[in-house]
């Protein structure tokens, strides 16, 4: 006699994995396992570069989803805030070991290409998406005002020891206390701004349309493994970065500009466009725009004190001219589209031109 099957009461691993978890849960596995094999077996300068970015950016994916799976437990602006931090988790890690391994040039220009490639890539991505399949899109106005007085003055802030350097005044010969006395004023202004920004957001309701699958305790489970795993595949990124670069003639500007930059922000590179593709534009910007929020007023700040702190090669926010005017005219034109509360396609198609022509300019260093 055959079994009956049970459609009412599906398996435990079906109730709480799609099909979407399981690839991403087995990609993250499977590449976390040849970065690890082919940085420690000898296979050439090109194959350990692509599974340990390869490798990055999925489990970038796994601390996103462990975030979501979160749910409301701590609340909707908390679960934001904490996936924004989380998301940057690898880029924290390969810049530490970037600088580790005196690869101060590749850091600065990650730093700058993660705020390009929010500001422009991804939120140009998005706003054509949505822009095709819904027309023009609102954001919130007000919160894209306060947004963008936050990221002028961060940025803004980030850019003024480089400016001191570039045009020689006294402050020159002391670029890395200032870069320490203003990296300080930036986390001090992360600390004050946050308590805001979590009730700004505690009204709302949350990002996700169904209840959390996964229980507490394996959403914390794999949050903390992916974590753990990022750490050691960044560190097999860095140490195959250099021949990597060396095989396929890139130069260090645009590994950090381009390669790095996208590798590190994968979680807001996938959501984001999947926010804006279904129609949910303000939480497709929200979610876009804390990563360079928190790059320039955290990321950055942790990098430069760290750095001095562990005695590896010291960051300054000294940047080189050509960074610093890429990220300025960025700001200026994420600021310009989305003050008046609307984003189409065609914005969103000046953005990517943009980051294009940006990104082509580094490509020879």
């Amino acid at each position: 006699m055959l079994a009956m099957v049970d459609t009412a009461h599906p398996p435990l691993i079906a109730r709480m994995f799609t099909r979407s978890d399981l690839v991403v849960l087995g990609l993250a596995a499977g590449l976390s396992v040849a970065a690890g094999l082919t940085h420690a077996v000898p296979s050439g300068a090109v194959l350990p570069f692509i599974a340990s970015a390869g490798a990055v950016a999925v489990l970038a994916s796994v601390v996103g989803r462990s975030v979501e799976q979160l749910g409301d437990r701590f609340g909707p602006g908390a679960t934001g805030a904490l996936q924004s931090a989380l998301g940057n988790l690898p880029e924290l890690f390969i810049a530490l070991f970037a600088l580790r391994a005196g690869l101060v040039t590749v850091v600065q220009s990650a730093l700058i290409g993660s705020i390009l490639a929010n500001l422009l890539l991804v939120m140009g991505m998005a706003f054509v998406v949505g822009g095709i399949k819904h027309g023009p899109q609102k954001l919130d106005s007000t919160r894209a005002r306060d947004i963008a007085v936050l990221m002028v003055l961060s940025v803004g802030a980030m850019v003024v020891p480089s400016l001191a350097a570039h045009i020689h005044t006294p402050a020159e010969p002391h670029e890395g206390a200032l870069s320490i006395f203003v990296s300080v004023i930036l986390l001090l202004l992360f600390a004050v701004t946050l308590p805001g920004s979590l009730r700004r957001t505690s009204s709302e309701p949350a990002i996700e349309t169904e209840a959390p699958r996964w229980p507490l305790w394996l959403a914390i489970g794999l949050l903390a493994v992916a974590a753990v795993a990022a750490a050691f595949v960044s560190d097999w990124f860095v140490a195959a970065l250099q021949p990597a670069m060396n095989s396929l003639h890139i130069s260090e500007a645009f590994a950090g500009l381009v390669v790095v930059a996208i590798a590190g922000n994968a979680v807001e590179n996938v959501v984001g466009v999947q926010l804006a593709a279904a129609g949910r534009s303000e939480y497709a910007f929200s979610v876009i725009i804390q990563s360079p929020l928190q790059i320039a007023l955290v990321l950055a700040p942790v990098l430069v004190i760290a750095s001095n702190l562990l005695g590896f090669t010291p960051l300054t926010l000294v940047f080189p001219p050509m960074l610093v005017a890429a990220v300025c005219i960025a700001v200026i034109m994420a600021v310009v589209i989305t003050l008046d509360g609307e984003s189409t396609w065609s914005e969103g198609a000046a953005m990517l031109g943009l980051y294009g022509v940006i990104a082509a300019a580094f490509w020879w260093g």
